[in-house]
């Protein structure tokens, strides 16, 4: 039963960590167009794609870790807050899944004394990174959600 269980929530985990990823690295590939763009040059849905595609694999190895390690801190005290004082799951996941990111973007920029994603390097940009961590603490949450229903 225990072995289980802890075999779900590393998959939710991992869901949760992929669906995020994905969708900051979409989020940075179509802001680093967007200002291509301004500035005249003309990028074809192919190339669109294409780049996209290559953010995807070149981003894994970095930002996807730093999101799993941002998550995984972040979702323990979100699981501690949740059990301790009885908050709203989905909130507080989701809360904690874009606090993590945006904690891991501040935080690696006096590190680097560089903003990692050129595109986070706007407001908005930064913003939707932010709102990336947060659909996948919301998706998290809702698998959580479903695995206590199951188990009641």
């Amino acid at each position: 039963m225990k072995l289980n269980f802890y075999l779900r929530l590393c998959t939710h985990f991992l869901v949760a960590v992929i669906f995020a990823f994905v969708a900051a690295s979409l989020f940075h590939s179509q802001f680093v167009m967007a200002e291509l763009s301004k500035v005249g040059v003309e990028i074809l849905f192919k190339d669109r794609l294409s780049m996209s595609i290559d953010d995807l694999l070149g981003l894994y190895p970095t930002y996807g870790i730093v999101i799993a390690v941002s998550y995984f801190i972040s979702f323990i005290l979100a699981g501690l807050l949740i059990k301790r004082f009885k908050l709203s799951p989905y909130i507080l996941y989701c809360l904690a899944g874009g606090f993590s990111v945006t904690v891991a973007l501040l935080a690696m920029h006096p590190i680097l004394e560089i903003t990692l994603l050129a595109g986070a390097r706007s407001t908005f940009g930064f913003v939707c990174q932010s709102i990336a961590g947060a659909m996948g603490g919301a998706l998290f949450a809702t698998f959580r959600r479903e695995q206590h229903v199951i188990i009641q």
